[in-house]
Formats: structure tokens, C-alpha cells, sequence
């Protein structure tokens, strides 16, 4: 018999776990919807997957492979260093280098990470401190930030297409514009086999489930597997991992903008006990004095009830800031429905 040693029990006390049964986390890799950019039908489909699951894969999405594997192979790099290094890329506030604690309201998980604003410029970004080849590092962060940046604009705008609103822009303009609210994310997710025994069959998790505030989230993992999205009726399924495609997800604005015919979906990620897992993951958000509501063009088409109160990005980002992880974040938006009279 193996006996832990107390300073490992202790390592991972606090992190939750979850029962990983064939019932809730069975791969199931037809059900996934599959977007072919450069499918003419695109803007049919992309509605259909944005209403049914809010989430969905990106093939032929026009940002070459070289980028992922350079950035990739970057943040392995650093998430290799020692622990003594990594840490002067930190502590995250909200921005650089952290570990297990994910926000500031308690919730943990088994990830270290490197978050970012997307605006180079500030003051708090360039304070960040990277080991090694720092200039090599921000390049590529850079590149890929653009490459997927304008594929996440060319997802928004076939949505807009699809919605039949115009302009065409109507998105992607809140991404494309120099005051985009936007962020980046670098996740790693260590393995644990030291903790196989202790565990008995349950999954670390990585990052609990939670939706996105923002707009749009694209993201990318090496091929190894973790992430799971919630179905309409709270089954998780576990996402087939592709490290040549993109995930989709809907996130909270979006759904408040399309007056919730889009779900925000809810999603975690397990840690794998054998196998590291790194994602990258932009979240495309607005300017943070951009109004977000749904959209009047929509309510125009049909006499149906308005979901949502109008909010900044502003006020909605720091009314999440308050929230835990998985709580309801737009239950605070919700418009109210008056009593029968």
C-alpha cells in the first residue's frame, strides 16, 4: 500500500474533483458542429450551432499552422521553467502569471496560466516579465493574437449575415476596434500521476465550469483532452481534442445581443492525470462603453419580449468580477416579467 505524504495531500486538497463516468463524459465525436469557413452554407450553420449548443469547431480558418506551433512551443517553455521563474511573470492582478487561484473570489482549480490584455500598449502589460527571449515571446503572442482575432471577425460577421443584420459589421466592429475590451489566455493544466491512487477514479479539475462574459471566445489546445460543454439539459460532454482547429463559444453578450436565441454555453475543463494540456484561448470583448442589448433590428423583425436590460461592457465585466465561476452572471440583467393583472 502507497501512502501520500501529507505535503502532497495538501498540494491538492483544495481542488475539486468530479466522478468521470461514461454517462456525463463520453466522447461523443458526431454531435461537435463542424464549421468549413469556406462552406457557402457557413452562416446557415454557424446559427444553428450557435442556437443549439453555443459552441462549435472552425476548420479552414485561414490562420496558418506555423503560428500555433511557435506560440505553442513558446508557453511550453515557460510553463516548464521553475516555479521561482514563472513567478516573475506574476502574481495576476488580473493580468500575468498565475496558479490555481482563478479570480479573486475563492475559486481554484489545477492550472497555471498567463493572461493578457490584448492592448500592447499599457502600462500594466509591459510590466509583465518574461523569461528568456521576451521580445520572441510577445512577437508571437502578437501574431496569433491578429490571425485570431480576424478569423474570430469573420465568424461574427457570417453571424450577422445569418441574423440578416446589417451592417455587416455590427460584431466584429467591437472587436476590431482599438478600444476592444479584449483578452488572451495561456492555460496549462499539469498532469498528476502521483495522485492516481489517492484520487480513485476521480478527475481533477482543471478550470470549473463556467460561461464567458464577453462576445466570442476561440480556442485552441494541444491534443490532449479536458474540455467538456453542458447540453440543454446539463449532460457534459467531453470535446475531442484537434490541435489544427478552433473551438467556438458563445458567450454571455453575444447571447444578450441575438435576445437569447444564442446560448452562452457552460463549460470546465478536467485535468488529465497522464498528459499536459495547453490551450490558448482569445476572448473577443467589446470596448468597455459599448452598450450591450438586443439588438433592435432583431426586435424589429417580430413582436417578441425583450430579455435583457441594456448595460455597458463595463458595468457588466465588474458585476462578474463580484460573481464566483459558475454562478449566473446574467440573471442580474434579466428584465423582469410583470404579474398577470
Amino acid at each position: 500500500m502507497v501512502v501520500l505524504s501529507q505535503p502532497l495531500v495538501e498540494k491538492f486538497s483544495h481542488i475539486r474533483t468530479c466522478k468521470h463516468n461514461t454517462s456525463s463524459g463520453h466522447v461523443y465525436t458526431g454531435i461537435i458542429p463542424v464549421i468549413d469557413l469556406l462552406d457557402p452554407e457557413a452562416n446557415t450553420l454557424i446559427i444553428k450551432a450557435c442556437q443549439e449548443f453555443g459552441f462549435f469547431k472552425v476548420v479552414n480558418h485561414g490562420v496558418p499552422i506555423e503560428i500555433i506551433t511557435k506560440l505553442e512551443s513558446e508557453a511550453v517553455k515557460f510553463f516548464n521553467l521553475s516555479q521561482i521563474e514563472k513567478d516573475k511573470a506574476g502574481p495576476a492582478n488580473p493580468f500575468g502569471y498565475g496558479s490555481k487561484r482563478i479570480g479573486s473570489n475563492g475559486d481554484v482549480g489545477w492550472v497555471e496560466y498567463l493572461l493578457f490584455t490584448t492592448n500592447p500598449e499599457l502600462a500594466h502589460q509591459k510590466s509583465i516579465t518574461i523569461p528568456g527571449n521576451s521580445l520572441l515571446f510577445w512577437a508571437l503572442v502578437n501574431e496569433y493574437i491578429n490571425a485570431v482575432r480576424n478569423m474570430g471577425c469573420m465568424v461574427l460577421e457570417k453571424i450577422a449575415e445569418g441574423l440578416r443584420v446589417e451592417p455587416k459589421n455590427l460584431l466584429s466592429r467591437m472587436l476590431r476596434d482599438e478600444k476592444s475590451d479584449s483578452c488572451f489566455r495561456l492555460n496549462h493544466y499539469p498532469p498528476y500521476p502521483e495522485l492516481l491512487q489517492a484520487l480513485s477514479g476521480r478527475n481533477l479539475i482543471g478550470f470549473g465550469e463556467h460561461t464567458d462574459p464577453q462576445v466570442i471566445s476561440v480556442v485552441r489546445s494541444n491534443n490532449t483532452s479536458g474540455l467538456q460543454i453542458s447540453l440543454k439539459d446539463g449532460t457534459w460532454l467531453s470535446v475531442p481534442p484537434d490541435p489544427f482547429s478552433f473551438f467556438t463559444n458563445v458567450g454571455d453578450s453575444l447571447q444578450v445581443m441575438s435576445n437569447g436565441r444564442f446560448r452562452s454555453v457552460r463549460h470546465r475543463v478536467l485535468a488529465n492525470s497522464l498528459k499536459s494540456r495547453v490551450s490558448m484561448i482569445y476572448f473577443g470583448g467589446p470596448p468597455l462603453s459599448e452598450k450591450i442589448a438586443p439588438l433592435s433590428c432583431l426586435m424589429e423583425e417580430q413582436d417578441e419580449r425583450i430579455l435583457y436590460n441594456e448595460f455597458t461592457w463595463s458595468e457588466y465585466k465588474k458585476s462578474a468580477y463580484k460573481t464566483r465561476l459558475g454562478d449566473n452572471r446574467l440573471s442580474l440583467f434579466e428584465k423582469k416579467t410583470n404579474p398577470a393583472q
